[in-house]
């Protein structure tokens, strides 16, 4: 296969795939250029055609993270407003989850949301984050056990014996969460 058969059979879905990472088409123009040359360099060495695409979209995945390194910008969760809460009367996961995801130290939040959220894996994390593997790989674990023990202290969930996180939303007024949210 030719990086000209590539182009046409891919390029759309690269730069949908980029621009849904970095929200700007001009960056995602420049990402997509970088990626293509990896790919025109690199595609003699791919010995398995039907393992092309995923191949491509790790070669455009790593070009994202290229990106965010060179300009040195730092991974939050997206802003969750706290100061206006609906008058929805329903409470649930999503607002239990929302508080105890905010609560959550920095240094495990960003792992988490990268990995979780972004789908990167720990070696790629690992590298954006300039933090070793063996740290990430903790990290996200000890975030995604606090995660579980918001819920356990929050709602009463527990842990059954399939190591499954179970149990009902309780009301607002009772959600430990649900009413530091509101009040800070």
């Amino acid at each position: 296969m030719t990086t000209n058969q590539v182009w046409n059979n891919y390029s759309a879905d690269l730069k949908q795939f980029i621009i849904s990472k970095v929200k700007d088409s001009s960056i995602a123009d420049d990402i997509l250029q970088d990626t293509f040359i990896k790919i025109h360099t690199k595609l003699h060495t791919l010995k398995d055609l039907n393992k092309l695409k995923p191949w491509i979209f790790s070669i455009a995945r790593n070009s994202i993270l290229d990106y965010f390194k060179t300009r040195k910008q730092t991974f939050d969760l997206p802003y969750l407003a706290t100061e206006i809460e609906p008058e929805d009367k329903n409470h649930t996961e999503k607002d239990c989850l929302s508080g105890i995801l905010k609560n959550l130290p920095k240094k495990y939040r960003d792992p988490l949301f990268l990995s979780d959220i972004k789908g990167l894996k720990q070696k790629e994390i690992s590298k954006t984050l300039n933090l070793p593997l063996p740290t990430i790989k903790s990290q996200i674990q000890r975030a995604r056990k606090l995660i579980a023990q918001g819920f356990i202290d929050c709602c009463g969930f527990v842990i059954n014996d399939k190591g499954v996180l179970q149990g009902e939303i309780k009301d607002k007024k009772d959600c430990v969460v649900f009413v530091s949210k509101i009040t800070v």
